[in-house]
C-alpha cells in the first residue's frame, strides 16, 4: 500500500495573510510542517501543493519536494486531487499547512483502519476528538461530528450535535481536519458538484455524505493545533522555544 502525505498550502489567507510564511523560532510554518511530517516517517513521500512561487521556492530551496498546482481551485481537496491525479498511490492524506505540530500518532491510528478494510469499504478516513468544554461544543468554528455504531460518520454540523432534548449527558467529537482518502474516492469527490448541505453548513465533508461516501472516524486523544490567528502564532512559539529548552 503506497501512501503518500500531501500539504495543500495557499500563501493568501482571509484571516492570517502569508502567515504560512511567517516565522516560527528560525524557520517558516510551512517548512515546520513539512519537516514535522516527514519525521513521522509514515510515508513514501511528502509533498507540498501549492499556488504561490514563494512557498514553492520555501520548500525545494530547504531540499523538500513541492509541486506547484496548474490551475485554480477552490479547495484544498481539489488542489490534492489534480496533484495525484496521474501518481501511482493508494491512500493520500490531507495535511493542513498550517498544523506544524503534526505528530506521528495520530497519523498512524489514521492509516491503520486501511490496513483493516480488507473489502474497501472505507473511502475516507478522519479524525475526531472527544470535547466535553460547553464552550468548545457551541463554538461554530468547531465542527461537530456524530457517528453510528462502526463510527462512520452521520453527519457533521457546525451546531452541537446531538441535542440533548430531555438534558441527557451527551457525547461530541470535535472534527480534526486530517484527511486520509483512497486515491478513487478523492478522484471522485473533487468531480462532485457542492450540495445544499455542504452550501448551508460551508462545510465540504457533508458533499462526502451526501454522495454515499463512507468517512470512518477514528478517535483520538491529540489536539490539532492549527496557526489561523498572529495569536496563534505566538503562542506556537511559545510551545516550540519551551520544547527546545526541554531538549
Amino acid at each position: 500500500m503506497k501512501v503518500v502525505a500531501m500539504i495543500p498550502a495557499r500563501y493568501e489567507a482571509s484571516r492570517f495573510p502569508g502567515k504560512l510564511m511567517k516565522n516560527l523560532v528560525g524557520k517558516t510554518v510551512i517548512l515546520r510542517t513539512y519537516e514535522a511530517t516527514k519525521k513521522t516517517s509514515l510515508f513514501d513521500e511528502v509533498y507540498v501543493v501549492t499556488d504561490s512561487d514563494i512557498i514553492f521556492n520555501e520548500i525545494t530551496s530547504n531540499g523538500g519536494k513541492a509541486i506547484k498546482s496548474k490551475k485554480e481551485h477552490k479547495s484544498g481537496s481539489d488542489r490534492i486531487a489534480e496533484a495525484v491525479e496521474n501518481m501511482e498511490v493508494d491512500i493520500v492524506v490531507n495535511v493542513q499547512g498550517d498544523e506544524p505540530f503534526t505528530q506521528r500518532e495520530p497519523l498512524f491510528e489514521l492509516l491503520e483502519v486501511f490496513k483493516h478494510d480488507k473489502n474497501k469499504v472505507i473511502d475516507i478516513a478522519s479524525l475526531m476528538l472527544k470535547i466535553e468544554d460547553e464552550e468548545e461544543i457551541n463554538n461554530p468554528n468547531n465542527v461537530k461530528v456524530v457517528v453510528d455504531e462502526q463510527n462512520f460518520a452521520l453527519y457533521f454540523s457546525r451546531s452541537p450535535i446531538p441535542f440533548p432534548r430531555e438534558k441527557l449527558e451527551a457525547t461530541y467529537f470535535k472534527h480534526i481536519g486530517i484527511y486520509a482518502f483512497r486515491k478513487e474516492s478523492l478522484l471522485k469527490f473533487t468531480k462532485l458538484p457542492m450540495n445544499k448541505l455542504e452550501k448551508t453548513e460551508k462545510l465540504e465533508n457533508l458533499r462526502f455524505l451526501a454522495n454515499g461516501l463512507k468517512v470512518k472516524m477514528v478517535e483520538t486523544n491529540y489536539p490539532a493545533i492549527g496557526i489561523d490567528t498572529p495569536e496563534d502564532l505566538e503562542k506556537a512559539n511559545r510551545i516550540f522555544k519551551l520544547n527546545e529548552n526541554k531538549q
